[in-house]
């Protein structure tokens, strides 16, 4: 189904109707009659007096199927074989795509993250890929970075998800650790996927040379200051999502703001993952203030550095010397930019870069453990950041995601499996073992108490005081879950 059918009169109607409760339920339904012959139809009845849209809606579009799995969660057993059996439960076998629809099919298997979401997304994948390595699922981790090549390949980029109103926008770029992935589990030559890397640096950095002035941006890149380029989040879609069509028009009436600018820094929002946040918004709590647009994420830029560094061993890999020092020697340039620019003193953390004050955003979050990640950070930022990880950030059952209790999802008492693999991860490769073992431990018992209670694996956890569901979010809180699944899978059998 074309992206434009989002913008049609119809599409519009039945979203802000509430015909579904979830506005995601239409953007996926399939299509029982040519589009525009549904389009005509509607028209030429919609005035009638006797008209009903959820009638019309329910003769015309077949609602998005929940495959019937049957499966049963087993809490006597461990969470790790409950984990293993459930594999075959998320996964979305290529031949039983809809060929109508929203859905962008693809030639590989993959795994879905579970609940509402019958797509596959794309940083969720690469932590899904880690618990799928840990149960020795070759096949399936092929297959899954097939599909992202076959997308960068055909679309240019990876989207957010396989749907086509995320045909606007990307999200966390990971592919290039996918990559690393296969080379480090199965021998992959780098340079077999150079020239998809190559598409996904063209991807965040198209427009560059463009910017003349310091502050000036297009799409990612953002002129930092003299010879130095940086990135932030962008959609090059306008108007509400089609998946929280009616949400994101209620956002605007009640925030008073121009629609172009609020519609773009909520999508930029969904481009970064962290959907929603107080990371993104001017007073720290309310949604209306959100200005993703203005903010370079140190995040993000971390991902680009190890896109940068994968595409130079790729070069490096055929011998193009000229072509591998370019690179490296870009790689470097952002490295010394992530220490300089998101470096906040005053914290002792890394932070955002706001483009218009000119400065670190000064907003506390787990994205402070991205530079530990990637081994960007100098030992003594990593010796602060630990710090304050730890006293600060650790609570009973992970890491909280951010200090502030916004009520959205991406936000305190909040803990996801991401950026607790980022995290632990980041401290172990600075030699804090001790710090990263407590937490690692935490996040575990924290996983295994929600399965015994539930029988599920959860999308995010609350962190905080007693075992309780995690809530903020457009959305209820979602079982499966791909990438909570990959990460303790990873963790418990890490070495």
């Amino acid at each position: 189904m074309d992206s434009s059918f989002f913008s049609t009169q119809l599409f519009e109607d039945v979203q802000m109707a509430a015909v579904y409760p979830d506005s995601k339920t239409f953007a996926d339904a399939i299509p029982l009659n040519p589009i525009p012959t549904i389009l005509d139809i509607y028209e030429e009845n919609k005035n009638d007096e006797n008209f009903n849209l959820k009638s019309f809606v329910a003769d015309n579009f077949k609602s998005p199927d929940k495959p019937a799995s049957g499966f049963v969660s087993d809490t006597s057993l461990s969470v790790n074989e409950h984990i293993t059996k459930l594999w075959p439960v998320l996964t979305r076998e290529e031949e039983n795509q809809p060929e109508a629809g929203s859905l962008i099919p693809l030639p590989y298997d993959y795994v879905v993250p579970g609940g509402r979401f019958g797509e596959i997304y794309y940083w969720d994948s690469y932590f899904t890929m880690l618990g799928l390595v840990a149960d020795q699922k070759e096949s399936t981790v092929r297959n899954m970075v097939n599909n992202f090549s076959y997308l960068l390949n055909n679309q240019g980029f990876i989207p957010n998800g396989n749907r086509t109103y995320f045909l606007g926008r990307s999200q966390p770029p990971f592919y290039s650790l996918m990559v690393r992935l296969v080379h480090e589990n199965y021998g992959d030559s780098i340079s077999k996927y150079l020239p998809q890397l190559l598409k996904e640096y063209n991807y965040w950095t198209k427009g560059s040379s463009a910017l003349i002035n310091v502050g000036e941006r297009y799409r990612s890149p953002v002129k930092i200051a003299d010879g130095l380029i940086l990135n932030r989040y962008f959609d090059t879609k306008t108007g509400p999502r089609p998946e929280s069509f009616k949400e994101d028009v209620y956002l605007m009436k009640q925030s008073g703001r121009e629609a172009k600018d609020l519609y773009a820094d909520v999508r930029a929002a969904c481009a970064s993952g962290w959907d929603f946040s107080s990371r993104w918004f001017a007073d720290r709590e309310t949604m209306a203030t959100i200005e993703t647009s203005k903010i370079v994420p140190v995040d993000l830029n971390a991902l680009l550095f190890h896109l940068e560094l994968m595409i130079s061993k790729g070069f490096d890999e055929l011998e193009n010397g000229d072509r591998a020092e370019e690179y490296a020697e870009k790689a470097e340039i952002r490295k010394d930019a992530i220490r300089e620019y998101f470096w906040d003193e005053k914290q002792q953390i890394f932070s955002d870069y706001h483009i218009d004050s000119g400065t670190v955003t000064g907003k506390k979050t787990l994205a402070m453990a991205f530079p530990l990640y990637f081994e960007i950070a100098t030992p003594d930022q990593a010796e602060k950041v630990k710090n304050v990880l730890m006293s600060e950030f650790l609570k009973e059952g992970g890491f909280t995601t951010t200090l502030v209790n916004s009520g959205e999802q991406w936000d305190a008492p909040n803990g996801w499996a991401p950026l607790q693999w980022i995290t632990i991860q980041g401290l172990k490769n600075y030699g804090f073992h001790a710090e990263a073992n407590e937490a690692k431990k935490r996040w575990i018992n924290r996983n295994k108490e929600v399965f015994k209670r539930t029988g599920k694996m959860v999308e995010k956890y609350v962190v905080t005081g007693q075992v309780e569901e995690a809530g903020g979010g457009e959305y209820p809180l979602q079982d499966g879950f791909g990438w909570s699944n990959g990460v303790y899978k990873a963790l418990t059998t890490q070495e």
